[in-house]
Formats: C-alpha cells, structure tokens, sequence
C-alpha cells in the first residue's frame, strides 16, 4: 500500500503552480469552498484561530491543542495540503517544537511555519515586535527538521527580523535556517518586490510572500510577485475578514429592523450550503440504512 504525504502533495502543489497561491480556511467549511474555488492549498492562520475559535488577539495566547482542534475539523473533510502557523512551536524548548511537529503530521497538516519571535509575540505587522537570537532560530529549525516523521512534511522558516534588524539581518537568518535544513522560507512584513527578488535569490528554496489586508505589504499581483521569484502567495485571512464583515452587517440589520428580510439577498441559500457540504449524499445515505431496518 502506497502511504499518502500530505507534504508530498504541498510540494507538488509548489512545483505546479508557480507562484502556489495559498488561501486562509478559517474553519472545514471554508475549506470546502477554498477547493470548490480551485485552490490547490490552503492555509490555518494562528491569528485567524486566535480571533476566530478563541476570541482572543494574536499574542501568543492559544496553544497547541487549540490550532489542533482546527487542524483535524479541516484535514477531515479536505484533502488539500494544509499549511499550518504554528507560532514559535508552543513552547520554550526543542521538545515543545518536536511535540508540535509530530502532532501536525499525525494530525494530516501538509506543512508549517515557525517563527523568529519571543514567545509573547505579535502580528507580523504589528509594531513592538521582539525576536530571539539567530542561534535559537537556528535551534528550533533544527529541532523541527529532526522531529519529522515523515521526510515530506514541509518545515518553513518565518522571519520577523525586517522590521526588527533591517533586510540583510533578515536574509542571513533565513540562510542559516536553510543550511538548518528549512525548506522554506516565510519572510514577513516586507515593503517592496526588490525585497522578495533578494530574499529567493540568497535562499535558493521557494519563497513565500505574505499578502494580507491592512499590513504592511502591498497587494502586490500574482504577476508581479512571480517577476520576484516569489514561490507561494498566501492571503491568510481574506475570506475572514469579509465573513466578519457580512456576520456584522446582518446581526445589524436584524437588530435594527427586527427582520431579515432586507439582508437575506446577501446570504448563501439552504439549498447552497446543502451542495457545499454534500448534504444529500449524507441523506441518501440514511435514509437507506433505515430502509434497510425496516426491511
């Protein structure tokens, strides 16, 4: 029997398409539409866990059981390879990021990214961001890399040190995270193309850039990112921000006009939702099991 790699299948996907845009599923159902959209990879964003599962900000405050809990609700109906934020590995040891590692392949994650904050950390494109030296960077790469229980599993390096020690800091960290054996790297915040042109052409591994909304990254275009060498494209928390948005505009107008009547053009239909989740193949299903019963 052929044992299935859900690493094997993000790198495919990297191959392939080029950039590899990865969209944000925040839970199992957006999966399903991220697949139904024609994504090849898709993405569990720590923030998007912290806000959306917990209500609570991205300070380091959800563990590992939390973005686990996500993990396996999204692997269990989605067979695209799941990129996971797994923080800076949820916990102050080697030991935390093995347990991190071993837990996210055995749970059906394709891939994740750690990173170079202090344990009390921030949004990416926060101010007041904190990083641990090169060395301990270094240290949890190499820690991730051995905890691999399968060779497939993509171990990606992020690095907040632009904002922190400026851009050639930052490259030679991701360097020496990919002699530490990364096999990607995640540079995050950066301001301009130029930026991810050097940063792909000093790694030598696929490059991802960082697009989201109200950062401090442009929304630069597939296009321009690939005449930047940039790898994979990630839009972490697109479709989240517009569920809130709707979430918001409807609990409003419910509120205010004590109806919904004025808002349910906006929404997704029962018969909508019904074929997203293939509704009916669960029916037929039991409705067979109770005439097989009643037989």
């Amino acid at each position: 029997m052929t044992h299935y790699s859900a690493g094997a299948a993000f790198r495919k996907a990297v191959q392939e398409e080029s950039p590899l845009q990865v969209v944000g599923a925040i839970n199992a159902n957006h999966a399903l539409l991220a697949k139904r959209a024609g994504f090849k990879a898709i993405y569990l964003s720590g923030g998007g866990v912290a806000a959306g599962s917990l209500g609570l900000p991205d300070l380091g405050i959800s563990n590992l059981d939390d973005v686990l809990t996500d993990v396996r609700r999204i692997t269990d109906v989605c067979d695209l390879p799941l990129l996971v934020d797994v923080d800076t590995g949820f916990g102050a040891s080697a030991f935390n990021v093995a347990r991190t590692v071993k837990s996210m392949i055995k749970f059906g994650a394709a891939a994740m990214h750690i990173e170079d904050q202090v344990g009390a950390k921030r949004c990416g494109h926060r101010p007041g961001k904190e990083i641990v030296s090169k060395q301990e960077m270094v240290d949890r790469i190499s820690a991730a890399v051995d905890a691999r229980t399968d060779d497939q599993f993509v171990i990606m390096a992020r690095t907040d040190a632009l904002a922190v020690e400026g851009l050639d800091a930052a490259i030679e960290r991701a360097v020496a995270c990919v002699e530490a054996g990364a096999d990607m790297i995640f540079p995050e915040a950066m301001i301009s193309l130029d930026m991810y042109k050097k940063f792909a052409a000093a790694v030598k591994v696929p490059v991802l850039a960082n697009i989201t909304e109200f950062g401090s990254t442009p929304l630069f275009t597939v296009d321009e990112l690939r005449s930047a060498d940039v790898g994979l494209v990630l839009y972490p928390l697109s479709a989240f921000r517009a569920m809130n948005k709707a979430a918001e505009n409807v609990y409003g107008a419910i509120r205010r006009d004590g109806t919904q009547q004025n808002v349910v053009d906006t929404m997704q239909t029962r018969a909508e939702l019904y074929e997203r989740i293939n509704y009916h193949d669960f029916e037929q299903k039991l409705d067979a099991l109770f005439a097989a019963q009643k037989k």
